[in-house]
């Protein structure tokens, strides 16, 4: 008898929620509870796939995630980067060439007012089984066409700052955050920036996102996604990179460099909220990018007058610089990186380079792929966990 009234009652839950669209992060944790108490599997399963699609919403309603088991915390957030990698990149616009050698490379100066780009910007991903690059979204009109930051964190993308050009031909640095729900395919304003911030560098580490320097800007803050909140936290030190350097994390801790001090390489402890100096890299060209994997940062040099791209990688156990490894190219220019598994993707409008690390192999692979057709601007890649096909 009790196991057909909890069939029953079960069975009338299923019935009255009649769809997902019913179920929100405000009501998510009690219709989930009651799931539970009646046997109502489905609706549970329900539920849980309502709260990884929603992840971030979730995480910041305390009556919901603040709630749940560490268990179920884990789930939900295991079930929201299931599906295949790929690779993506998305359409942006730099403000001058950033790679080059120390005689012919300068800092880069600010935004000039010009004419913005009406159209749409795109991003698109990698189909791995086809190697085609298809359209996943457009980036919101209110997203600054030049020096805004990018990343991903719970399989989100978040866009931050940037410089926008209005009518009357002035430009002026934003403090706006967008990320986009590749799982519902629906972008969504994140609580701006503590200040406006141009060319920074956007990066995402434990669960935190922290936003770097900019354009004549030292700051650097950090947000909680839990708590919707940007806090300052301790400044990258005066004199190091005002503009143009390059950010990752690797093992808990952010690595920054590039900039016109081309040879330093900073690291910042969370724990101790502090910056400090790294052994110095031998190469004294920009770097065009800097990546990290397995403890090891990588930084890749566009080298044109030897007509190539020089690799360098920091251990960051042993805290010492190795390789020197050159690749050549008929005609090298700037690249953005990003990790997909062993390799690593350097993208540009001309090509996408793979280079390799695994820890039996490391070096660039022969098959270069194609780059996006009819992609305008600097190219910024990532990797997004999509549910489908």
């Amino acid at each position: 008898m009790e196991a057909r009234e909890r069939e029953e009652s079960a069975g009338d839950l299923c019935s009255h929620l009649g769809s997902a669209d019913q179920i929100s992060a405000e009501n998510c944790y009690e219709i989930l509870t009651k799931a539970k108490s009646e046997g109502a599997e489905d609706v549970k399963e329900r539920v849980y796939g309502f709260m990884s699609r929603h992840y971030l919403h979730v995480l910041r309603t305390p009556a919901a995630y603040g709630r749940l088991t560490a268990v179920e915390r884990e789930l939900i957030l295991a079930r929201r980067m299931e599906g295949r990698e790929v690779l993506a990149v998305a359409e942006s616009s730099e403000v001058s060439d950033r790679g080059g050698s120390r005689e012919t490379s300068r800092p880069q100066s600010p935004l000039l007012p010009g004419p913005e780009d009406r159209g749409p910007r795109r991003v698109f991903c990698l189909h791995p089984d086809t190697q085609r690059w298809e359209v996943l979204t457009s980036l919101p009109e209110d997203v600054p066409a030049k020096g805004s930051g990018m990343c991903t964190m719970y399989n989100y993308l978040f866009v931050a700052g940037g410089m926008r050009t209005h009518a009357d031909g002035r430009s002026k640095a934003s403090d706006r955050v967008f990320c986009f729900n590749p799982l519902t395919g629906v972008w969504s304003g994140v609580r701006p920036l503590t200040q406006p911030r141009c060319q920074l560098r956007l990066v995402s580490m434990d669960g935190y996102l922290y936003a770097i320097g900019g354009e004549c800007l030292f700051t650097v803050e950090r947000y909680d996604p839990r708590a919707d909140r940007w806090s300052p936290v301790a400044p990258l030190p005066r004199g190091s990179f005002a503009v143009a350097h390059e950010a990752t994390s690797c093992g808990g801790e952010l690595f920054v460099s590039g900039g016109s001090l081309f040879y330093r390489l900073l690291r910042y402890d969370s724990r101790r909220d502090e910056w400090e100096e790294c052994p110095f890299n031998e190469s004294r060209r920009r770097s065009t990018d800097m990546v990290a994997r397995r403890g090891l940062v990588y930084r890749f040099d566009v080298d044109r007058e030897r007509a190539g791209v020089s690799v360098y990688k920091y251990n960051t156990v042993v805290k010492a610089w190795h390789g020197g490894a050159f690749h050549p190219l008929e005609n090298p220019l700037p690249f953005r990186c990003a990790v997909l598994e062993d390799r690593v993707y350097c993208v540009n409008r001309s090509h996408t380079l793979q280079f390799e690390v695994r820890e039996e192999r490391e070096g660039f692979v022969p098959e270069i792929l194609p780059a996006p057709a009819e992609a305008r601007g600097a190219l910024v890649p990532f990797v997004l966990s999509l549910n489908r096909d």
